[in-house]
């Protein structure tokens, strides 16, 4: 029973992954709901998108059957990661990140010029923190069959 946090910039195939996980029979959340995250103003006065706490640890501490994949990229993350097994950090060039995300119909956000700068200002900022933390890190140019071969074998099945 292995829980793999799926993280990494917008445009990754975080969802894509999650979606085909499903179809292949494992648990798979995605954290980018009310249900798992809320909006807390920083003390300078921001804006965060950050997963709710109780939520992710009843999450993870109540499962028990099967291998478990979360799907997220939040500021607060990092205090979650002593519950999981894996941390996977999905990542694809710039180009490409902004190609999906101007193609994707599911997901709203980067339609917007700022959106789309802050995106590549995260590849730049956020991604190195990422990467350093990650267990493993798939690139997402492959084949989503592939990527989703790869998420499945840190499970061991």
């Amino acid at each position: 029973m292995a829980k793999v946090l799926i993280t990494g910039m917008s445009g990754a195939g975080k969802s894509t992954a999650l979606h085909f996980l499903r179809l292949r029979g494992h648990r798979a959340v995605d954290t980018d709901t009310d249900v798992w995250s809320h909006w807390v103003t920083q003390p300078d006065g921001t804006a965060d998108w950050i997963w709710r706490d109780q939520a992710i640890i009843d999450l993870l501490s109540g499962h028990n059957d099967g291998d478990l994949f979360v799907a997220g990229c939040k500021t607060n993350q990092g205090r979650f990661y002593p519950l999981f097994d894996h941390i996977a950090l999905l990542s694809a060039p710039a180009e490409v990140l902004l190609a999906r995300i101007a193609a994707r119909t599911n997901n709203p956000y980067g339609k917007l010029p700022g959106e789309r700068d802050a995106v590549v200002r995260h590849l730049a900022t956020v991604e190195p923190l990422l990467r350093a933390t990650a267990t493993v890190e798939i690139d997402t140019t492959a084949p989503i069959d592939q990527v989703v071969q790869q998420l499945e074998a840190l499970t061991g099945h």
